[in-house]
This record gives C-alpha cells, structure tokens and sequence, in this order.
C-alpha cells in the first residue's frame, strides 16, 4: 500500500509497540483482548507488529484504549500517534509543557530496540554517556519540556537518564558511536569537579566493546555536520534472512518538539554527514587521549 495509506513504518511499529505494553499492563492476553475487541487474534497481532497493510482508525485505537484502562496521556499520545500514520509526512512530536518522561517515549522505545546508535553532539554529552550531577546542571537551566519549578518532573527525567545507560550493559547491547564536538569538553557544565568526572565517565563507557566515541577538534575546520546541527541515527536489528525489517531513524531534536525522519533519502542526507565527520574526527584512541588531557586540566583547576 501507499505511504499516504500505510504513514511511517518506525511510527507503525512504535505504535503497535505501546499497545501491546498496554496490553500487557492490562493484564490481557492477545487471546483475550481480540475477543473483548471482537476482533481476530490474527488481526491484533498484526497491529501490534505494525504492519504495512494496517489503518489505525480513530475509534478502533479509541476502544482498545479504552479496553485497556490508558491515561488520559497515553490516550493523548497514542491518539497523535495514531492520527501521524494516517498521514504522509514526518512526525514532529511537540512536547510542550507536557513532561519529559512523556514526550520521550518514543525515542527511548527506539533506542531500546536499536541494534546500532550513531549520535553526534554539538554542545553537550550525550544522554547516555553522562553522570548524574552533569544531567542535575543541564536541568537547572530553562526547557520547553519541562518547567523550572517542577522539581519533581526533573528528578524523574534525570533518574530516566540514568536508568537508559543500562542499555549499554544489557545482553545484546546496541552499538553507540559517538562523534563529540571538541566543544563539548571545554565548555564547563558545573564545577570543574564534575566535568572531570564527567569526562571519566565517557572513558570508562569507551572501554566498552560497544561503544566508540570520537572527538572532532576545532583544528578539523568546516565539517558538514557545522549545517546539520546534533542528530541520531538509529538501526536495527533485520531477521533471519538479513531483510531489513524496520528502516533507520533519524532524529532531530529542538527546544519545542523532536522530529523523526525514515525515508530514504533523508536518512541517507544523514548517513553522509556523518561519514564526512568521521572522517575528519580523531580516531578513538587518540580520542580517549584528549579527553582524558582535558580530565587532568579540570582536575588540575
């Protein structure tokens, strides 16, 4: 079927994701929910794996939401989602003043499914690679996601923080890499205590034989990623027959929203910048070398 037909297939799936997690929460079986829904087993089973030839319609999502006792914000959400898909353009999710463990979801779904996870960072560590008293700094300052004083909201988007790092110890982990801008260890984020124990900890996640993070130093000059700004490009695991079965993901996010890109010619956009900046960035031991220098100066302070 058609793309206007069919939406995403990243946003089919996360989708299909979180109604089986809704499902499950619920207490009902596949066996069950189908029957209540007076629906075939063969038919949930193939909304909840997103397939092409599913139409989420509004009132069919609506009852299983209702079937399954969602909140009011994963109604909200998975009602977006559901809508996103029945329409053939990229999905921009706005997350407002709606909380961070909220408006994340979708991607920390598609990190935890990744088998591969490129991110390129302008200004700050990324997510997955930093200390709790680095994400305690980063969350003192102004968001559109989530407010000053909600000090609650904050604990709980830095304990999500925290929490995510375990993908990177889990039984089949994905692949991080990581390009950093040089910028990112010279800028103070906090006292000089914590950025030293901030950049420990990137070299302690570089030891891992799935993580490889690259620096691309000032003295590089123009780089492509200088146009695209940060961005993450996820892939994932293909089946028994080497078919890809979900295609990459690039994301983008902005001070109000996150955007999702799937289409080929958007992912491959991203593909090449970051071969541009791979090239042009200190291999990983040199890496490590400069880090672990800028460790010493902050240590030093």
């Amino acid at each position: 079927m058609s793309q206007t037909v069919t939406g995403s297939t990243m946003l089919r799936r996360q989708l299909g994701r979180k109604l089986e997690a809704l499902r499950k929460a619920a207490g009902l079986t596949m066996e069950k929910a189908a029957d209540d829904l007076d629906r075939a087993r063969a038919t949930l089973y193939r909304i909840e794996s997103g397939a092409e030839n599913v139409r989420f319609r509004a009132a069919d999502v609506k009852e299983m939401l209702k079937l399954y006792g969602a909140s009011d914000e994963d109604t909200e959400l998975v009602l977006a989602m559901a809508a996103a898909t029945r329409e053939n353009k990229n999905w921009w999710h706005d997350y407002i003043g709606s909380g961070l463990p909220r408006w994340f979801q979708l991607y920390i779904g598609l990190e935890a499914a990744a088998s591969s996870i490129r991110q390129y960072q302008v200004e700050l560590v990324p997510g997955l690679l930093q200390t709790r008293a680095y994400a305690e700094q980063l969350f003192l300052m102004p968001s559109g996601a989530i407010e000053a004083e909600d000090r609650e909201g904050q604990e709980r988007a830095i304990q999500l923080r925290v929490e995510r790092q375990t993908l990177l110890t889990r039984f089949s982990a994905p692949q991080l890499s990581v390009i950093i801008n040089e910028a990112v260890l010279r800028r103070p984020v906090g006292s000089t205590t914590i950025m030293a124990e901030q950049l420990q900890q990137i070299l302690k996640a570089a030891e891992l034989p799935n993580v490889t993070v690259q620096v691309l130093t000032f003295s590089a000059g123009l780089h492509a990623g200088a146009m695209s700004g940060a961005f993450s490009i996820l892939e994932f695991p293909r089946d028994s027959n080497g078919k890809e079965v979900e295609p990459p993901v690039a994301y983008l996010e902005a001070a109000t929203g996150a955007i999702y890109l799937d289409k080929p010619h958007e992912t491959g956009a991203y593909n090449a910048t970051w071969a541009d900046m791979a090239g042009r960035a200190l291999n990983p031991s040199r890496s490590k070398s400069l880090i672990q220098q800028v460790a010493e100066e902050y240590s030093r302070a």
